[in-house]
């Protein structure tokens, strides 16, 4: 048996070493790497009209049924306002026609949000405002028939109370309001109307004429009863409908996201091998300014996708987690030709584990050569922009897109100066005293929801549900 002796550390070495070695060799390096660089399928998958001088207006055909009992509302974004005529659903207004009166009282109604568990009004306070709900579902608590407190009833999107308040002065709210689920309520206080009144004589005509015919027998809507004989077919009142083009047709302009990217002259000069230094820092600051489009064509409150989704194209889940039949209801709302469904990755997972519970396994589709999830067919793509709230809820968008399928279309500006890509240009504004180059980079972009069938949007969809 041979004993080798241990080898000696301090030996002189026998060879060149390794870190020797590595100051004569030449390193292979990659280009600058940034986490922050997503798939951005939004900005891949939109269709990109032209626009020509940074305005894109949406022309569309309007019709609002008057007598439905509901109110109708427009949206700009964030911004909900309600249509004029659609006042004549209140009882005090219904058959009031100065169609200047109402849209004075239109602009009097101011916008408030409320999150679930916010109290709009309490049982024994004056009773001064108008409320119309725009987005929401509201409880109304009260005292029931054995002196409990008892939900006596539950408004939604269209619906309305204290209209009393436009004829009364010394009313009290015999009810509780509060909130379900976040809401979007506009209202009007009475003193703005009253200073309206004070200035319409055909406003306060009809109110006269109201408060005179107050004695009168009236439905649930203000209208007078109509007497049926038992056995005779009747004359149901039918609903009017006037319809007309939007006489101020929605305009889109576009929005801009810019950056002064700057470099030092000698860094430029020198340091250009094997890397071109500008052209590294102009593909990391446009991806940037990538990533900041994206987010800004969903998250915008003028013309991101999130606040331009229709009231009625919102739809909250049903047992809180988003569920294969939640899918299924976005899938009702953009039945003509749906495109995809856009939805936060934790969201997909959490809509994975639903399916797993529920026995059923979606098949992936081919979609631009990439392997994607599948609900029905209709492809399920990631996008980590939409927002995911602290309390772990999120949105799933499901669009139809295109000008030809009057769908939802991204716009931008192509051939414009210095243009680096299709809607950005990077233009060089100057070396300053201290040698430092700048370079002002732009992209110009917005988007548009042609009708409001387009698009949908399932909102607190639960992300982290147990069980």
């Amino acid at each position: 048996m041979t004993v080798t002796d241990p080898v000696d550390t301090d030996q002189a070495p026998l060879s060149l070493g390794r870190a020797a070695a590595r100051t004569l060799a030449t390193t292979t390096k990659s280009v600058p790497q940034m986490q922050g660089i997503s798939s951005r399928w939004l900005l891949k998958v939109l269709p990109w009209v032209e626009v020509s001088g940074g305005a894109y207006r949406v022309n569309r055909r309007l019709s609002y049924s008057v007598g439905d009992g509901r109110v109708t509302f427009t949206t700009t974004g964030a911004d909900v306002r309600v249509i004029p005529p659609e006042l004549g659903e209140l009882a005090p207004l219904r058959g009031y026609d100065d169609d200047d009166v109402l849209t004075e009282l239109a602009s009097r109604f101011t916008q408030h949000e409320y999150v679930p568990g916010d109290t709009l009004v309490e049982f024994g306070s004056r009773a001064d405002q108008v409320f119309l709900i725009a987005h929401g579902k509201i409880t109304k608590v009260g005292t029931g028939a054995y002196g409990d407190q008892t939900v006596l009833g539950t408004l939604a999107d269209g619906d309305y109370f204290g209209e009393t308040a436009l004829i009364r002065t010394d009313g009290i709210w015999e009810f509780t309001a509060k909130a379900v689920t976040t809401c979007t309520v506009l209202t009007l206080p009475r003193a703005a109307f009253q200073d309206v009144l004070s200035r319409s004589e055909t406003l306060q005509a009809h109110l006269d004429a109201f408060t005179a015919d107050g004695s009168s027998a009236r439905n649930d809507h203000g209208e007078a009863e109509i007497s049926l004989a038992s056995g005779h077919d009747g004359e149901p009142t039918l609903p009017g409908t006037f319809v007309d083009y939007d006489a101020q047709p929605r305009e889109y302009e576009l929005s801009v996201a810019q950056t002064v990217l700057r470099v030092h002259s000698r860094v430029a000069d020198l340091y250009n091998q094997p890397m071109n230094q500008i052209e590294q820092q102009l593909r990391l600051t446009i991806e940037a300014l990538r990533e900041r489009q994206e987010h800004e064509l969903v998250n915008n409150t003028d013309f991101g996708l999130l606040h331009n989704a229709d009231f009625a194209q919102r739809i909250p889940t049903r047992t809180g987690p988003p569920t294969p039949d939640d899918l299924d209801e976005l899938l009702a709302l953009v039945w003509k030709d749906p495109g995809f469904f856009l939805a936060h990755p934790k969201t997909i997972a959490a809509f994975g584990r639903e399916c797993t519970k529920a026995g059923l396994y979606p098949d992936a589709v081919d979609f631009g050569g990439h392997h994607v999830p599948a609900w029905r067919g209709v492809p399920i793509l990631p996008c980590n922009k939409i927002p995911v709230t602290e309390t772990r809820t999120s949105s799933i968008l499901l669009m139809r897109t295109g000008e030809q399928a009057q769908g939802v279309v991204g716009l931008h500006q192509t051939g414009l100066p210095d243009e680096y890509q299709p809607g950005l240009n990077v233009r060089f504004m100057g070396v300053s005293e201290q040698a430092i180059m700048s370079y002002l980079v732009s992209a110009y972009y917005s988007a548009a929801v042609l009708v409001p069938d387009a698009l949908a949007v399932l909102e607190s969809a639960e992300l982290g549900r147990e069980g």
